[in-house]
């Protein structure tokens, strides 16, 4: 188990949250970029605790650690997830599934929409964990690079696979056996995420992209092109191009992607480097093409019948966020039930149809075709197996690593 020490964070680690929660993914909600209007503006609050002195000590704990499991008493489970990321009704203010969840069992769910990022959620629990103490939730979600962080240092609890058999059989291949969590012993995802190549058919006029050489290579879309500040996707993405893996490459691979880019900046070839803003140079045509993630592009098809996507055979990157059950918290196995009926098809179905992400729950095509016909054939929700077959995850990485390829990567983009 990973030993929880003040981490000094890099002025490069520092620019890269400051750019997650301003305009990368965490600035989306996750249920769609043309709705985050109404969502209002993100804080950069939490960054306060992070930056500077680094995360302060408040004490170790032994992973794994339950409480006293008030499941049987206190017919509850605390939920905190992400901001747009669950179904709801006609009128906004009901979740549907959570709904139907109470019903059948009886357990009551307090549904909190209170992550806006990951860094900043990170700072609202970490004393209670860090000490020891109940932080008042049952699950929480985190995406895959955090959640891997808190297995590591022991602050969640391994799940009861007799609670989840649901899960366990209906769980995407593609998600079992992330580096950070062999087997999913300790997580199981909420929703995947995947990074692909939009483009724009009347910008392109004619000519074919299909790989992210394309998009370096041909001079006809020099600035025309966009990357993401997001340092996995774009250097994962350009891993891949090069015939390297993701989820093995080694340090000498990883300058070379960044030299590979570099070239592409030097030269005019990249436009800028973008956060959830590409959506809109995307459907005006400034950008012909660029990396793009799939829960945008589902929504921009909607709207825009110029834009498309295309899946390299190279390959993409996919990354989750996670359902995890915190240590102390009070109603694990309320909690194991809640995430185990997101693992059959129906519930997986409405959800599905309401978020566009990556369904993580296999055998839910039919059920969501009840629902959503379009949705249920869209591959960027429901992958095909050969679909499936060219995901790829970034690996997690060493704190070292993360100093040394965030500042390179700040270098790159000019962060």
């Amino acid at each position: 188990m990973e030993q929880y020490e003040p981490d000094r964070l890099s002025p490069a680690q520092v620019a890269a949250m400051r750019r997650s929660l301003t305009n990368g993914r965490a600035a989306l909600t996750r249920r769609s970029l043309l709705r985050a209007s109404a969502t209002g503006a993100l804080t950069l609050g939490g960054l306060g605790t992070l930056s500077a002195c680094g995360i302060p000590a408040a004490g170790k704990t032994e992973g794994g650690v339950s409480s006293e499991d008030r499941s049987e008493k206190e017919r509850k489970v605390v939920f905190s997830n992400w901001t747009e990321y669950m179904d709801v009704d006609e009128s906004g203010r009901r979740h549907p599934t959570l709904e139907a969840f109470t019903e059948r069992t009886g357990i009551r769910v307090t549904y909190t929409e209170d992550i806006n990022d990951n860094s900043e959620f990170f700072g609202k629990i970490q004393p209670q964990l860090a000490a020891g103490q109940d932080p008042g939730r049952d699950i929480i979600v985190l995406t895959d690079w955090l959640a891997a962080r808190l297995i590591r240092l022991g602050w969640v609890q391994k799940l009861d696979p007799a609670n989840l058999p649901h899960a366990f059989t209906n769980l995407s291949p593609q998600f079992r056996n992330p580096d950070w969590d062999p087997g999913r012993a300790y997580s199981y995802p909420w929703q995947g995420i995947s990074t692909v190549i939009a483009y724009n058919k009347k910008a392109l006029d004619g000519i074919e992209v299909k790989s992210v050489s394309d998009l370096l290579d041909n001079p006809k879309l020099k600035g025309r092109v966009g990357f993401l500040t997001e340092m996995r996707d774009s250097i994962g993405m350009m891993l891949l191009d090069m015939g390297k893996d993701p989820a093995r490459f080694t340090d000498d691979d990883y300058d070379a992607a960044v030299a590979r880019l570099q070239k592409g900046v030097d030269s005019g070839q990249i436009r800028r480097f973008t956060g959830n803003d590409y959506t809109s140079d995307l459907t005006k045509g400034d950008f012909a093409a660029c990396l793009a993630w799939a829960g945008d592009v589902v929504q921009l098809k909607a709207d825009s019948p110029d834009v498309d996507f295309v899946i390299p055979d190279s390959g993409y990157l996919t990354s989750s966020d996670n359902m995890l059950i915190p240590n102390r918290a009070r109603h694990k196995t309320n909690a194991e039930r809640l995430i185990d009926y997101y693992y059959e098809p129906g519930p997986a179905a409405e959800l599905a149809a309401y978020i566009n992400f990556v369904c993580p729950v296999d055998g839910v095509k039919d059920e969501l075709a009840k629902i959503d016909e379009d949705a249920a054939n869209n591959p960027l929700i429901i992958p095909d197996k050969a679909m499936q077959a060219k995901s790829h995850a970034f690996r997690s990485l060493s704190a070292k690593e993360e100093t040394a390829y965030e500042e390179k990567f700040a270098k790159l983009t000019g962060a």
